[in-house]
């Protein structure tokens, strides 16, 4: 098994929800979260002041699916969050050994 982490802009969720439903992916955890990349914040003006954002918001999007359902996860997060600007985001894989339903105590990809 595999965890999908992927941090997206917030505007582009429905569309990612979207593509995972029509996979058939179950489950899925969002965060929201603040972080910077290559775009380095961004600069606002409020009444005559400007500031800068160093830390925009994000959304962090957790999967963990069947080793042979990464790629097309992947692809269908990929598909649906690019807008092709600086600060869509990235998406990172992590080996998941076990999983555990708490309520059944099913383990593996049956608890998925």
């Amino acid at each position: 098994m595999v965890k999908i982490e992927a941090l997206i802009r917030p505007q582009r969720l429905e569309e990612v929800q979207e593509a995972l439903r029509e996979l058939s992916v179950g489950g899925m955890t969002v965060t929201e979260v603040r972080g910077m990349g290559h775009q380095r914040g961004v600069t606002h003006t409020y009444r005559g002041s400007t500031y800068t954002v160093n830390l925009v918001p994000k959304l962090k999007l957790e999967i963990v699916v069947p080793k042979e359902r990464v790629d097309e996860v992947v692809e269908a997060i990929v598909q649906a969050a690019k807008t092709g600007e600086v600060g869509d985001g990235k998406v990172f894989l992590i080996p998941v050994d076990g999983a555990v339903r708490i309520r059944t105590g099913e383990r593996d990809v049956a608890a998925l």
